[in-house]
């Protein structure tokens, strides 16, 4: 139950950077939070009132300028993640992403023939160990610890391009290309779905993202363009 309320594994940068800033961003919030807590039980507690007021200049300029250090504390990396989940710097692989009502294709942009369309496996299909309404026929295949430049857009409607694990979501908007970087850490399968509503059938386009060596991804292509 617990371990359903916490975010995913970070298994790229961005999301990692981004669990640091939630981190940092509840630390600020709980200790705010204890301390007006801590006020409010004072003023319940004491029975000292006074009619005339009491002007205290340093008590003003301190309660003036915490407030203002905090959000400068919290704003100051949270533009810092605004700038880098836009950055891309020199992606090794660009893949072209495309919604469908209610499937994903995708289009390996550096290859003339590598494309295919990403269904979600029925659940009769599937086999011990695979997940349900989160397997695909197709998976994405990338190689971890390159970055790669994935461009999404989409074909009828709006939909949103979603891998919690990697950092990563982006609308597909019909007519408009968004990017996002991928940079995967670690080999493994990364999940994710459709995040707009877009249908009837929204929740049965997911996403899976499966991060293999350099090696055997350049034998993945080859093999996929010969089939």
């Amino acid at each position: 139950m617990w371990g359903q309320l916490s975010f995913q594994d970070a298994s790229s940068p961005i999301m990692n950077a981004l669990m640091s800033f939630h981190d940092q961003a509840m630390v600020s919030i709980t200790l705010i939070t204890a301390y007006v807590a801590f006020i409010m039980m004072m003023l319940f507690k004491q029975t000292y009132t006074t009619k005339s007021p009491h002007e205290i200049h340093e008590l003003e300029a301190i309660w003036t300028m915490a407030p203002a250090i905090i959000l400068i504390t919290l704003a100051l990396p949270s533009l810092r993640l605004l700038y880098l989940l836009d950055e891309v710097a020199s992606p090794a692989i660009t893949i072209k992403t495309t919604g469908h009502q209610w499937y994903w294709s995708y289009d390996y942009a550096d290859f003339t023939s590598l494309e295919f369309d990403s269904y979600m496996t029925p659940t009769e299909d599937l086999t011990l160990g695979e997940f349900r309404l989160l397997e695909v026929d197709n998976r994405l295949v990338l190689p971890w610890g390159v970055e790669s430049r994935v461009l999404i857009t989409a074909a009828d409607v709006l939909h949103s391009w979603t891998i919690p694990s990697m950092g990563v979501k982006a609308d597909a908007v019909p007519g408009r290309l968004n990017q996002v970087t991928l940079y995967p850490l670690r080999p493994g399968v990364y999940y994710g779905q459709c995040s707009e509503i877009c249908g009837a059938n929204h929740s049965f386009m997911p996403i899976s993202l499966e991060a293999i060596s350099p090696q055997k991804w350049f034998s993945w292509v080859e093999k996929t363009i010969q089939s």
